[in-house]
């Protein structure tokens, strides 16, 4: 069954040391070398990690003579910025609902008071 790249991202995400990795990349291509020496990990597990990113998108991995630099390809994240965005305007709503019902009964409370 085809996985949807939505979900590939997501998954992707799920995981810290990954989000980590993509933290690190949005600054500029790296080795993996260089990205795993802040993790307590060895090199095939940071590998490990860039397959999973990489399977998503998230991540390519170039060749340079002897340097394989990773980078960012951070196309699938407006995705996930698209999906997140119906959520963040409907909270708005609500507490632009809310907002109002607490104007409406601190309005109530101060003519209550007169």
């Amino acid at each position: 069954m085809a996985t949807d790249q939505l979900s590939l991202t997501f998954s992707a995400l799920a995981d810290p040391t990954r989000r980590a990795i993509l933290t690190r990349l949005a600054f500029g291509e790296t080795s993996v070398k260089e990205l795993a020496q802040p993790f307590k990990m060895t090199l095939p597990a940071i590998s490990k990690h860039l397959k999973v990113l990489e399977r998503a998108g998230l991540v390519a991995r170039g060749r340079d003579a002897q340097w394989r630099p990773c980078r960012l390809e951070a196309k699938p994240l407006e995705e996930v910025a698209d999906w997140v965005e119906q959520y963040r305007r409907f909270w708005e709503e609500r507490l632009d609902r809310l907002e109002d019902y607490l104007r409406e009964l601190q309005a109530q409370e101060k003519n209550s008071d007169v």
